[in-house]
């Protein structure tokens, strides 16, 4: 039978969310010193064990694992660069890839843009370096839960504890205390609906989250350098 209008459109509405989330890896070697980067772009919402729609673009935390696992154990791989444009998403899932980002035994370098919210913001300081450009903003705030939560004291225990393992997550991997992430988290003044606070540019370095304001250009610089450490370091 002849396929109708709309399941031709719903058939290339799948196929578009499909490529919408998932990337290829890059490598990039044709650079001044011929190292072997290794780019990982976490873009959109992080997915995590439930799928979303067809048309969102996300980032899947089953296909971040296994990409981070190759660039700890491919010899060839000298460096990783992590770009980031994210509103947050799944919180485990999340934290699944900064914890793995940040226990890399390779030189790796976080470049923030356009945003890093919510569960992005633990994810934007996991590298050995982090850079944010100019306009990219950083929305902190405390979890939020979707759907139905029964309200029992067993459940507000574990959403404590789920908030507290960011907190020290993020205060482990910047520059930040805990008690100015705290007032950052849940500011009552800036968000005219919600708790918590947004942070542009030079304003997330002053706080302590971000090491550095720069670009794609400054980011790179950062990674050769610390590459350039780590094999002196060997001689």
């Amino acid at each position: 039978m002849e396929e109708t209008r709309e399941e031709k459109r719903a058939d290339e509405t799948t196929v578009q969310g499909e490529e919408a989330s998932q990337s290829e890896p890059l490598e990039l070697n044709d650079n001044a010193y011929g190292y072997n980067i290794h780019l990982l772009t976490i873009i959109g919402e992080i997915e995590g064990h439930q799928t979303l729609g067809p048309v969102t673009k996300t980032t899947k935390y089953e296909h971040v694992l296994p990409e981070l696992a190759k660039v700890e154990e491919d010899r060839r791989i000298e460096g990783l660069m992590v770009l980031l444009n994210t509103v947050g998403g799944d919180v485990e899932a999340g934290l699944a890839i900064a914890e793995m980002i940040a226990s890399l035994s390779v030189p790796t370098v976080t470049l923030l843009l356009g945003g890093g919210h919510s569960i992005g913001v633990p994810l934007s300081v996991s590298g050995d370096r982090s850079f944010i450009v100019p306009t990219a903003t950083m929305v902190v705030h405390p979890i939020r839960m979707n759907g139905t939560v029964l309200g029992v004291k067993h459940n507000y225990e574990y959403i404590d504890k789920m908030q507290d393992r960011i907190i020290s997550f993020t205060c482990n991997h910047s520059n930040i205390q805990e008690g100015d992430m705290k007032k950052i988290m849940f500011n009552t003044t800036e968000l005219a609906k919600d708790v918590g606070s947004v942070l542009v540019g030079e304003e997330a370095v002053k706080a302590g989250l971000i090491d550095e304001v720069g670009g794609i250009r400054e980011a790179f610089c950062c990674l050769y350098g610390l590459i350039n450490r780590e094999k002196n370091s060997k001689i």
